[in-house]
């Protein structure tokens, strides 16, 4: 038997990942992580994974299979998230803010919580690891609707050493079958789809608190530059983007670029947002310790992206170039490009610009 710390969050998946650990024989400590984020106004009634009606559904999850329930003050450390999240956006970037929690606070404060236990830190990810020729592994989960291994693509070796995922080999409806059979007061809870320090998906709102007097209203060009119109902020726009432009009625335009230096956005027509490739760098290799010349992948460009064939090769400067053998559609600065071999993470990296 071994201890193990899961990160609760009141949800269905971590609530059946602590029972599964607990049904394993393991001691588990249930653990919420305490953001000092509250729903206020009109989204007071959200459960998200933050707040503190979040907090009371974790802990009485743990009451009811009876381990001990202890909250980690993690606020500090969210807040070097939100910067960079907002950091981005003022770039002209858009950003995975998951993949940092992930990795700084699921994986990095809770990590260290545990390690002086010490303990190792599961929590309701869908994905699994093992271990190969001396490397711990990161694979996909057996749910394809699921999997969450994108999400996880900047974890160390070291964290995946500590790290267990019990929901990796389940499906969602498994899941959800487990805990209506235990009867889990998580069993039906709605899986939150919002930004935790975002609550109602409000990003501008979040923008304007942060950083309202570096945003300002600026042209809408297209790709010859040809005034077209005015947006009340660049950092509001992300490549692909088509709603919120306000443009006169014709042919559908979409944002192909944030130019974040003039405080311009480009349009243009859905071709103009084909890409044929990108570079990426602040690599993480997890199949190998680094790439040393070209390979073959496939590769998911953001979360929901249907991971397309490619092939990646090394550029100076610790970066990638990325070649797609079909063009792939709105390559956004800023998102994470994660690499596949099969069902294996090779490895990521953050995408600097798309390429033709």
């Amino acid at each position: 038997m071994s201890r193990i710390v899961v990160a609760m969050s009141g949800g269905v998946d971590s609530s059946v990942a602590a029972l599964l650990l607990q049904e394993q024989g393991h001691e588990v400590i249930g653990l919420f992580m305490r953001l000092g984020l509250e729903p206020t106004g009109a989204e007071a009634h959200v459960r998200g994974c933050c707040g503190e009606a979040a907090a009371d559904d974790a802990r009485r999850v743990a009451g009811q299979l009876g381990i001990r329930f202890q909250e980690l003050d993690c606020r500090d450390a969210l807040e070097p998230v939100v910067d960079r999240f907002c950091a981005d956006y003022l770039a002209g970037r858009t950003p995975n803010p998951c993949i940092r929690c992930n990795r700084e606070l699921k994986f990095g404060r809770l990590r260290r919580f545990a390690a002086a236990i010490p303990a190792a830190v599961a929590t309701g990810h869908y994905a699994r690891i093992e271990t190969a020729g001396g490397r711990h592994l990161l694979r996909r989960g057996v749910d394809g609707r699921k999997d969450q291994s994108y999400l996880l693509f900047a974890l160390g070796q070291e964290q995946l050493a500590a790290a267990r995922f019990p929901l990796g080999e389940l499906t969602k409806r498994e899941v959800r079958a487990i805990a209506r059979r235990r009867g889990l007061r998580s069993q039906d809870r709605a899986e939150s789809q919002d930004l935790c320090f975002a609550p109602g998906g409000d990003l501008r709102a979040l923008l304007r608190a942060r950083a309202g007097d570096r945003i300002a209203p600026g042209p809408i060009v297209d790709s010859g530059g040809r005034l077209l119109g005015e947006h009340p902020g660049a950092p509001f726009f992300t490549v692909g983007q088509r709603r919120g432009l306000r443009l006169a009625a014709g042919a559908p335009r979409y944002v192909v670029e944030v130019d974040a230096a003039r405080n311009t956005i480009v349009v243009g027509s859905d071709a103009d947002l084909w890409r044929r490739g990108l570079v990426a760098g602040d690599l993480n290799w997890i199949a190998m310790e680094r790439l040393e010349g070209p390979l073959r992948v496939t590769a998911k460009i953001r979360y929901q992206h249907a991971a397309a064939p490619a092939l990646i090769a090394p550029l100076d400067g610790g970066r990638v170039r990325v070649t797609f053998d079909q063009p792939q559609r709105a390559v956004a600065p800023g998102q994470a490009a994660v690499f596949y071999d099969g069902d294996i993470v090779v490895g990521g990296g953050w995408i600097e610009r798309g390429v033709w």
